[in-house]
């Protein structure tokens, strides 16, 4: 596993041990990964919840259109990752995602994905965890893996996937329990990778060229 170089640091400052990636840095990663023949992978995490999301929509003059629903929000958290030639990627956890269902994720990318991956992701505790780390240490040979700097969002284009879930795909459902909430998920998912043309707009809004 390969981690990034460390920059320079202002006087006083504490040295990380995993330093992250700056712009500059990704770009020259992207010029490695062409050479090598790499794919790019960039991974994120987040969470669904039962509370719909309000949105726009039609109705019949003065008739307000309602969202009804139960009031229980159980957790459910996902774990996805976007490459750019196109293709999503994507794991549902009930709970909090974990260790486990990292290296899970990452074996799964592994197996579907030929040839060498470098994947960009941040700095989430199960990211640095010494299981992680022990587990993708044993594919080395295919998987480089850096890390994004915090507070970047625009730099991970598996933040517009999220976007496009959230606001568009699922927005306005009122799902009434946590298996018809998966269900919606793996359908956006499907729609989606049928739509090749919005995954790369994912990387288009990234301040790099891909």
């Amino acid at each position: 596993m390969e981690l990034a170089e460390a920059r320079a640091s202002r006087p006083g400052a504490r040295q990380s041990r995993r330093p992250a990636l700056g712009q500059a840095d990704l770009a020259a990663l992207e010029k490695k990964a062409q050479i090598l023949k790499a794919t790019l992978v960039f991974l994120d995490e987040s969470g669904f919840s039962l509370l719909p999301t309000p949105c726009k929509t039609w109705a019949p003059h003065g008739q307000t259109p309602f969202l009804y629903h139960c009031f229980n929000w159980p957790k459910l958290s996902a774990i996805s990752a976007v490459t750019p030639n196109p293709h999503a990627y994507l794991r549902l956890v009930r709970g909090t995602i974990t260790s486990p269902e990292v290296i899970g994720f990452v074996r799964h990318l592994l197996r579907w994905i030929p040839g060498t991956i470098f994947l960009f992701w941040d700095g989430l505790n199960a990211h640095r965890s010494k299981k992680t780390r022990a587990a993708l240490q044993e594919h080395h040979a295919r998987l480089r893996v850096y890390r994004l700097p915090a507070y970047a969002p625009e730099l991970n284009p598996d933040e517009g996937l999220w976007a496009c879930m959230k606001q568009h795909a699922l927005s306005g459902q009122c799902p009434p329990n946590l298996e018809v909430l998966e269900h919606s998920i793996r359908l956006a998912l499907r729609r989606l990778r049928h739509r090749p043309h919005l995954i790369r707009s994912f990387f288009r809004r990234c301040p790099l060229s891909f």
